[in-house]
Parts: C-alpha cells; structure tokens; sequence
C-alpha cells in the first residue's frame, strides 16, 4: 500500500520541549473509515501527537501525510478537513444547542448554515433538546454535542482525545456505536483512551510510553506479541502470596483482579520455578489468556520515562 491508502500515515514524528523529547520518532499508518486507538498513560505525548497531526502544534521532525496532505506543509488545509475533539470541549452555556452549533458552523464557514445545524442535531440524537441550555447538560449530552460540532463541517478525519472521561457506561457505549456508524460511513477516527474494553473495540491500536510507541496491531496481536504467560490464582489470604512472590525472578505482574490474583511474566520458565512453592496447597492456579490490561501494565513498568 502508497501513502494514498491511508488517510493518516506518518513517520519520525518528533517534538521536543526543551530538552525533553515528549514525541520520538513515531510512524502510523491508519486506514480510511478505520477506528485507530492510540494508548498510553497521562504525559505520553499522545495529545501532542494529535495536535501535530491537525496543525496546531509544529513538529520538530517527521514526514508524511494526513488525508493525502503533507501534515507539515499543508497543514492550514488539513485543520479543514479534520475534527478534533478535545479532553476538555467547552461551550457557551448560555446559549441553547442549537445555537452552540450554530455559532461553530460560523467558525467554519460552512455554507447553508441552518441545514448543516438541523443534520448535526439530527445525527445526534439531539433535536428534542434544541432549546436547552448548555450548561444544563449532563456529562453525556454535552459529549454528544461536543462530537455534533466536529462534525457540523463534515470532516474526514475524527480526532478525539480522551473523548469517554467522564461520563456514565451507557453514555461510553451509546458514543462507541455512534463512532462505529460513522466509520462505516467511511470516517476515520484516532482517539486517545485509557479505557481497555475501549481499545478492545478500536479496529486496530498503538501504545506509546513517555513518547516511544511501545506496540501497534489488532489487540489479539498486540496479545499475542507480548508473549505474556498470566495466572490466575485464587484461595485465601492472596494479599500474603501477593507479598512473598512480587519481585521474584520471572514474576513481572501480580495484580488484584476482584477475588483472585493475575501473575504475570515473559519468561514461563522463570515463572514457574519461582511461583512453584505455592502452586500447590492452598492456592488454586490456572493459566489464563492475557489481556490487554496485562500487556500494558508490564509495558508501562519497563517504559523508560522522559521526564529529566
């Protein structure tokens, strides 16, 4: 595949604050009307990243494109064709929903304005609610209407960051079948996430840590890359095992999951022999699938941060 099969495809992205490199060298390629999860905890540079992208933020190094334009030379177009959905989206609370829209079609200059309102109102779910205040909403619908006015111009390209945090699950799944229809629809959407039954239903995803992407693929094969053996051990008193077997050789993960323990490691073999003193007795072990939260976890904890 050219560059002209992907709506986003870039390589060396890079951008420093100072001395700090907060982006290093990252490449990604997504597909049109693809749903993109790009992970990482707070500080790794995942919204510096999508400000690169659309042209607010210049980077230091990196070439490619965005929607078929040169994301560094071309960016003053690409802001066009984009909709960007930030952590925190803010509105006129005084003015109704229909008028917030309204006011963002303006911005954009999008031509048969009240039309363009009515579709977004409409596409939403939020026509019955025209004349309500904004700053009435709860959490839900103010994300609802967040994501009408990045799509009031009809973009091509979805960039929304953190766009979940927040709100109710209901809200969470409602906003996930939404962003589904709209890619089918052939829109691309890049949204940042901390949530793993999220990135689960992302089509494919990418984790970085302290600016360096750590992995990229569909989940199973981001699983499946990790090569992460996990345990899942029950009995009494797991907080005791949990203390004597954490640190041990091959022993990179115990976590509490509810009523049981997950245990984790890359090498089995070192696993085994030093788990292998209680593997009988009082504890009850059985090797599960790994999951995403698993290979995350033991990514972030062998992560080298940026900070100094």
């Amino acid at each position: 595949m050219n560059s002209a099969d992907f709506a986003i495809d870039v390589r060396g992205v890079t951008k420093k604050f100072g001395n700090r490199t907060v982006v290093n060298d990252i490449a990604m390629q997504v597909r049109p009307g693809e749903i993109y999860g790009f992970l990482g905890p707070n500080g790794s540079g995942k919204t510096t990243f999508l400000r690169m992208l659309c042209g607010l933020l210049r980077p230091d190094g990196g070439e490619g494109t965005c929607l078929g334009l040169d994301f560094r030379r071309e960016s003053a177009e690409i802001k066009k064709r984009v909709g960007y959905m930030t952590q925190r989206f803010s509105f006129y609370e005084d003015l109704t929903i229909a008028e917030n829209l309204d006011f963002i079609a303006q911005i954009y200059g999008v031509p048969e304005r009240q039309s363009a309102v009515e579709k977004s109102l409409e596409r939403l779910g939020l026509a019955d609610r025209r004349k309500q205040l904004a700053g009435e909403l709860s959490g839900g619908w103010k994300q609802r209407l967040a994501l009408a006015a990045c799509l009031i111009h009809e973009p091509q390209l979805l960039l929304l960051d953190e766009p979940t945090a927040g709100v109710d699950p209901k809200a969470r799944r409602d906003f996930w079948e939404k962003i589904h229809q709209l890619a089918a629809a052939g829109l691309t959407a890049l949204v940042t996430t901390h949530y793993m039954d999220e990135a689960e239903r992302c089509h494919r995803l990418a984790y970085i840590a302290y600016g360096n992407l750590l992995t990229s693929g569909t989940a199973s094969e981001v699983v499946k890359a990790a090569a992460l053996t996990t345990f899942e051990v029950s009995g009494e008193n797991l907080h005791e095992l949990a203390d004597k077997i954490r640190g041990l050789p091959g022993v990179e993960q115990v976590v509490a999951f509810g009523s049981t323990l997950h245990v984790s490691g890359r090498d089995v073999e070192k696993l085994r022999a030093s788990v292998g003193p209680w593997m009988t007795g009082d504890y009850h072990w059985k090797k599960i699938e790994s999951g995403l939260e698993d290979v995350f976890i033991i990514l972030m904890e062998t992560a080298k941060d940026n900070f100094s």
